[in-house]
């Protein structure tokens, strides 16, 4: 059991890192690493001769499985739904690729894709296991696999960001928001804003949001200032969300929103607000992320 445990230990965050980007999720993924934990304490740890392929094989699949539940589950969430946002240690910022993949941006396309694909996705394109490794976790022949690759990526590629963003311009966007929104200023809003702006609210019933996804600069930038004229004590900082720099409003000194934002030619073409008091718990302590 040492043995075990040591292997398990050393890989935990690696294994959270898969399953959170598989579920959107930290209490889910969270969930995943005890179920995880639970098959591989079964196992002859003799026999295995790679220890890090064969738990990620498990979590793998705790995740697919966790995945679907997940998927019955929003259908039934009230109003839209975001992914957890994550307060990361300052070194998930200098892994472009692992902070990119992690992003808010990031983490909605991967909810466009399916299950498996979104697993072979991840698999390959962020941790770059081989084709064989991956058939072995989601139960599918190398070929398969290949093709579910291909199709996930041209699925992706069509969604994501055409470029990946730097820290300095998410701090310098986010900056010039904080600063038009703590002044009131609207024409200074609207000139960040992309036309296009998608703002997106998740309360989960519990705290109010907007029930769908407002489109265009105008709507976005009236809600908002409206929205924070009507309301006093608030303030905003600055914080490191999903590998980048997002917004952390407080009422009252109390967490009540995070926000975090897509850019792209330098302006804000989405922006997502994270309410539901279930999904703000790993706001209160970094969390280490791995390839």
């Amino acid at each position: 059991m040492d043995v075990a445990t040591d292997s398990f230990v050393s890989h935990r965050n690696l294994l959270f890192t898969i399953a959170y980007e598989m579920l959107g999720s930290a209490a889910d993924a969270e969930d995943v690493l005890q179920e995880t934990w639970l098959r591989w304490s079964g196992v002859d740890h003799g026999t295995v001769d790679n220890h890090r392929a064969y738990l990620v094989r498990i979590v793998t699949r705790q995740a697919l499985g966790r995945l679907r539940t997940l998927g019955r589950r929003k259908e039934s969430y009230v109003g839209s739904w975001l992914p957890e946002p994550l307060l990361t240690t300052p070194d998930v910022a200098e892994d472009v690729e692992l902070a990119d993949s992690v992003s808010m941006a990031m983490m909605l396309v991967l909810e466009t894709l399916t299950p498996t694909e979104r697993a072979v996705f991840v698999l390959r394109e962020v941790f770059d296991l081989d084709y064989d490794e991956i058939a072995r976790a989601v139960d599918k022949n190398p070929a398969a696999v290949r093709q579910i690759a291909h199709r996930a990526r041209s699925h992706v590629a069509a969604r994501r960001p055409r470029e990946v963003v730097t820290q300095a311009a998410s701090r310098e966007a986010l900056a010039a928001f904080q600063r038009a929104t703590e002044t009131g200023d609207l024409q200074a809003l609207l000139d960040l804003l992309a036309p296009d702006v998608v703002f997106m609210g998740d309360g989960g019933g519990v705290k109010q949001a907007v029930p769908r996804p407002v489109v265009g600069s105008s709507k976005v930038a009236r809600m908002l200032l409206g929205g924070m004229l009507r309301v006093t004590g608030w303030t905003m900082e600055p914080a490191q969300v999903n590998g980048y720099p997002a917004l952390v409003v407080r009422f009252g000194g109390e967490l009540d929103t995070v926000i975090a934002v897509r850019v792209e030619d330098g302006r804000i073409s989405g922006l997502y607000a994270v309410r539901n008091p279930e999904k703000l718990s790993h706001m209160t302590r970094e969390t280490s992320l791995r390839r």
